[in-house]
């Protein structure tokens, strides 16, 4: 079992950056890959990246990559997404969540746990 909880979303202008967590409680964080996915109004919800179990790899979307990072501390059981130049179309609710080791990252069915999200909005 793996609870999952986010943080630090807000309102930022375009151009500024922000700064996600995930905090994880569970015995067994460092066994999942972790991903996360953003959800605008109106639409479904959408990959962003995801990070390896050890953290040794990532896959980002198209949309953010070259601006989006993410990393991880399994001593501290937290997740970070760093987001830079931020643009309007980012904004959404974002979703930090646990995918088995060797899934297919991009599908959310795939994830075994979400957190509830944090809101990030963009203004121009």
């Amino acid at each position: 079992q793996v609870q999952l909880v986010e943080s630090g979303g807000g309102l930022v202008q375009a151009g500024d950056s922000l700064r996600l967590s995930c905090a994880a409680s569970g015995r067994t964080f460092s066994n999942y890959d972790m991903g996360w996915f953003r959800q605008a109004p109106g639409k479904e919800r959408e990959f962003v990246g995801a990070i390896s179990w050890s953290g040794s790899t990532w896959y980002y979307a198209d949309s953010v990559r070259g601006r989006f990072t993410i990393s991880r501390d399994n001593a501290k059981n937290t997740v970070t997404l760093h987001m830079n130049s931020l643009k309007p179309e980012d904004t959404g609710v974002y979703y930090c969540g646990a995918v088995p080791y060797g899934s297919n990252w991009a599908d959310r069915g795939s994830y075994d746990y979400w957190g509830q999200g944090t809101q990030v909005t963009v203004s121009s």
